[in-house]
């Protein structure tokens, strides 16, 4: 869930560009998936480094495709468990406290 001072962000027109231009980049396949050698539909565009509240402005961050990453919902889950979340989203996009 987006933290309070980027929910904004993630309705403009400029995110949402960019999220269905990267996503088609990468035909819609979470990359971490490949990796390991299997075809999963890819649903989130991930920061690989983390928006704050001073780097959000910055396109390079925000924007930049260097900075994305697709993932499925597990991928996405497994990143935010290694930074030491209390909780995990399932398959089914239910959230599972730990």
């Amino acid at each position: 869930m987006a933290q309070e001072f980027s929910k904004e962000f993630y309705h403009t027109k400029e995110w949402k560009r960019t999220r269905e231009a990267y996503g088609r980049s990468k035909r819609w396949l979470c990359e971490d998936c490949l990796l390991k050698g299997l075809y999963t539909p890819g649903v989130i565009v991930h920061h690989i480094e983390e928006l704050t509240p001073l780097n959000i402005t910055n396109p390079e961050v925000a924007l930049g495709f260097r900075n994305l990453r697709l993932v499925c919902r597990k991928c996405h889950a497994e990143e935010h468990d290694r930074s030491g979340r209390r909780y995990v989203i399932g398959d089914d996009g239910e959230v599972i406290i730990k």
